[in-house]
């Protein structure tokens, strides 16, 4: 079994890759290797930012690692808070993220949104990509209370519920996150 470190300090996304990978592949998480720094993340898109944090971990651990980089876009929001995600209101507070998508919303017609993910992978030396995308709207209001995040304001298209009111099961077979590890396991499988 080969190990992969998995450029995180995030555990709900280490949760549910560990779940979406099963046991085939031993995933070290960043503080396994001894890795206690703030990873940069300067990039303007997920792509920059993914690869970024991969190539940290190459560069300075000579590890096999992968990384990701997701978040949400609002169309009406040209976008936002894309790259932003995690700190879009100025702060790591989701709370305070979720409402300032929330309030900026407020009498909007279009809340069209996606959850987007990509994931950069170096293996050997070499770097390959993987992308998940998740079509959804933005709620009205919060609902549910499972998940992280923007997941109680965003509902999936074909369901009518958010994905905080989803079972931890049901938000993984269908996410953005979950599309780009099945992309990333298959590549592996083939190793």
């Amino acid at each position: 079994m080969r190990a992969l470190v998995f450029a995180t300090n995030n555990k709900h996304k280490l949760e549910e890759v560990q779940a979406l990978i099963g046991d085939k592949f031993q995933l070290k998480t960043l503080g396994e290797i001894g890795c206690l720094d703030e990873i940069p993340e300067t990039g303007t898109t997920f792509r920059e930012n993914a690869s970024q944090k991969s190539h940290y971990i190459w560069d300075r651990f000579n590890m096999n690692c992968f990384s990701d980089d997701s978040g949400l876009e609002v169309d009406a929001l040209n976008g936002e808070p894309g790259v932003y995600s995690a700190h879009y209101s100025g702060s790591r507070d989701w709370e305070e993220n979720l409402q300032l998508v929330l309030d900026k919303m407020t009498g909007m017609k279009d809340r069209s949104a996606r959850f987007k993910c990509i994931i950069s992978i170096i293996l050997d030396g070499n770097e390959h990509f993987f992308e998940g995308t998740v079509e959804g709207e933005i709620t009205e209001s919060r609902s549910g209370s499972a998940g992280f995040g923007y997941d109680p304001i965003f509902k999936p298209q074909g369901y009518e519920v958010s994905f905080a009111e989803m079972s931890a099961e049901e938000k993984n077979r269908i996410s953005h996150r979950a599309q780009a590890v099945s992309k990333l396991v298959e590549f592996l499988n083939k190793q």
